[in-house]
């Protein structure tokens, strides 16, 4: 069996050579550059409605070459399958068809399975490749890790960027490696039993390399703004080609290179205003080309509760995190705002009802309502975190919460976050509590770059800490190389010290999640889960099981002690951060789960 799936756009081998295609509506000319055996020119034919196509017999795979534009401009195939030198070289025609597929390795699991852990390839390992990524893969099945998301891994600028900026949406980096080096990272997940999702971008391309405006600008709108780039335009009339270069990359990645699921970011930033959303389309096009299960997560910062009862399987439920984060670090600045008031109350209703906004008003958003209820939803559609990409990185000095809050503060959020019914995600190092911090990095030209930095240190002059200018300017320059390497992972680290006692507390929540949790929990509904406020940091949830067993959750997420509690678990004992809860006195920051 082979891995290829249905595309319009790029270079398609075929018996005897190559078919390369192009929409270029606003094109007058347009050829195929090939590099093989010297440089030659093969003319396009139009071939309607902005399409253009060449059948090239010398050409093969391994073939490298561009499009010309006009006689004048030359540029990358937007829907290349890989740019060994990157977005502004010629690009290399692969044939899908000779990576084998070895579907007998995949375990299907359920979604209430889902331990997530999100890692970035270019800062996982020292070498920055798909290759020694795969090295750590038994270390992450044996902490109880079991689905991988990697951040994005379109072509993009330079070599080193988080891959928000993606220029060339269905070539994998070229600086993590050869499309076959992907496929054998994925080959290997599956075989020991990991699923592999991908983060994939359709609201905007990135702001430098990319050439589509010149020759296609239809491509892009005005009517809508993104805070990263132009919006992108899937509903004015003659633009079904935008839509199947979207529609057709997320097929691409899941039956081409086996990916298990995808995370779609910032799906509010995504704006179609045709009959069908496009990301409706896309849903329905990956799982008819896959004909396996497929899993598509949410990022949709309008907390839509309908989405996850039609096409999707979750959402990053942000809600937590950030109700979290304010109880551990008393932050309270940009969308914070929203929680200061009662993070704790919040957090229970996020923790049994799904998103914490469910319609409410939002202080942050200057009073707009935001969200929609979600309580009759499966609580496995909201995927939870104490930390992420985001709420790491968008930090101007990239720190991560263990150097924000106390130990026992982080353990007890841990403890409450692996073992509540929605699915979990760890961040890249955050088993260990890591040392390094994960900063924002791109490697932009000069120009470019030189804004990226300035931009970046007058965006945080609006927080305190950073009103001094002599302060901002020692936020990171984003562009220098040393900004990459201090955010790389030091796997050494995870054996020495408290370092290897964070390791052993998360391997112990998990391997307690896979056995108790995870059983009785597909079903489970925020409409059988209850919450009380005890006091102002304490919080008492139960949650009926599919079993009909009641999961209880104690905690006290502060400083002080808290009464109200019961002096013993109501009911069998899973797991408690300290001995006893004493005159039914909850200790600071404590935690105890029990299942009746």
């Amino acid at each position: 069996m082979t891995r290829t799936c249905e595309k319009s756009w790029g270079a398609h081998v075929r018996d005897g050579g190559v078919l390369y295609r192009l929409w270029a509506p606003a094109a007058k000319r347009v050829a195929t550059v090939v590099f093989s055996g010297g440089e030659r020119t093969v003319p396009m034919q139009p071939v309607g409605d902005g399409w253009y196509e060449c059948f090239d017999a010398a050409s093969r795979a391994g073939t490298r070459y561009l499009y010309e534009i006009d006689g004048k401009e030359r540029v990358a195939d937007p829907a290349a399958r890989f740019a060994p030198e990157g977005p502004r070289a010629p690009c290399e025609v692969i044939d899908p068809s000779a990576f084998g597929t070895r579907e007998a390795s995949r375990v299907v699991r359920a979604f209430a399975e889902m331990v997530f852990y999100e890692l970035h390839v270019g800062t996982f390992t020292a070498d920055r490749t798909y290759a020694a990524a795969a090295e750590h893969l038994d270390e992450l099945a044996d902490l109880g890790v079991t689905a991988i998301e990697l951040m994005p891994l379109a072509e993009r600028p330079g070599t080193f960027n988080w891959g928000y900026d993606g220029v060339l949406l269905y070539a994998p980096a070229h600086s993590y490696g050869r499309p076959e080096d992907l496929h054998r990272f994925i080959d290997a997940a599956h075989e020991r039993g990991l699923c592999v999702f991908l983060d994939v971008v359709y609201n905007h391309f990135g702001p430098q390399d990319n050439y589509i405006r010149s020759y296609a600008p239809q491509f892009f709108t005005r009517k809508h703004a993104t805070p990263w780039g132009e919006a992108i335009d899937y509903s004015s009339p003659g633009n079904e080609p935008v839509r199947r270069f979207i529609v057709e990359n997320a097929a691409y990645w899941i039956c081409e290179y086996g990916f298990d699921g995808l995370r779609l970011d910032a799906a509010q930033a995504i704006y179609d205003e045709g009959p069908t959303h496009v990301l409706d389309e896309l849903a329905a096009e990956v799982r008819r080309q896959a004909g396996r299960p497929v899993y598509l997560v949410l990022e949709n910062d309008n907390n839509d509760a309908g989405l996850l009862r039609s096409s999707y399987d979750a959402q990053w439920n942000d809600d937590v995190h950030h109700c979290l984060h304010v109880l551990l670090t008393g932050e309270g600045d940009g969308y914070y705002q929203d929680y200061v008031d009662d993070p704790i109350r919040f957090l229970g209703r996020a923790l049994t009802q799904g998103f914490a906004y469910q319609g409410e008003a939002s202080p942050f958003r200057d009073g707009r309502m935001r969200g929609t209820p979600s309580s009759g939803l499966i609580l496995t559609h909201f995927v939870n975190c104490l930390q992420n990409h985001d709420q790491i990185g968008n930090r101007a000095l990239g720190e991560r919460i263990t150097t924000l809050a106390p130990a026992e503060a982080v353990r007890a959020a841990t403890a409450v976050l692996l073992l509540a019914p929605s699915p979990p995600l760890l961040f890249m190092g955050e088993e260990w509590a890591s040392s390094a911090p994960f900063l924002f990095f791109a490697d932009f030209e000069p120009g470019l770059a030189r804004l990226v930095r300035e931009g970046r240190r007058n965006e945080f002059a609006r927080f305190a800490r950073f009103a001094d200018p002599a302060l901002r300017e020692a936020i990171p320059d984003p562009a220098a190389p040393q900004t990459v390497s201090r955010s790389t992972l030091d796997w050494d680290e995870r054996t020495r010290g408290v370092h290897a006692e964070w390791l052993a507390l998360h391997r112990t929540l998990l391997q307690l999640r896979q056995r108790e949790i995870v059983p009785r929990i597909a079903k489970a509904t925020g409409e059988r889960a209850r919450y009380q406020v005890r006091g102002p940091r304490g919080l008492y949830a139960t949650w009926q099981l599919d079993d009909g067993a009641t999961l209880i959750l104690e905690t006290n997420l502060g400083a002080r002690p808290q009464r109200d509690f019961a002096a013993s678990a109501p009911g069998r004992n899973l797991y408690a951060t300290h001995e006893t809860f004493a005159d039914g006195t909850a200790p600071p920051w404590s935690v105890r789960w029990s299942i009746a």
